[in-house]
């Protein structure tokens, strides 16, 4: 049976290195990297779509 317990390096890859992560710190969450007002503008339509469909529909269908 193997010993799961180590691991060689260069396949436990961190990808948290990869963005820019603070590896030396104790938790990270995400989304830890920066969003701008064009993302929130997104995000807004798409909600926006998400009531039409869930409230719109059923109210067109009375």
């Amino acid at each position: 049976m193997a010993d799961d317990s180590e691991t060689d390096p260069a396949v436990d890859h961190d990808s948290g290195a990869d963005v820019g992560h603070d590896l030396e710190a104790e938790r990270t969450t995400a989304p830890m990297g920066e969003y701008t007002a064009r993302d929130v503008g997104i995000g807004f339509v798409v909600a926006l779509v998400g009531l039409l469909v869930t409230v719109g529909i059923p109210l067109l269908a009375i």
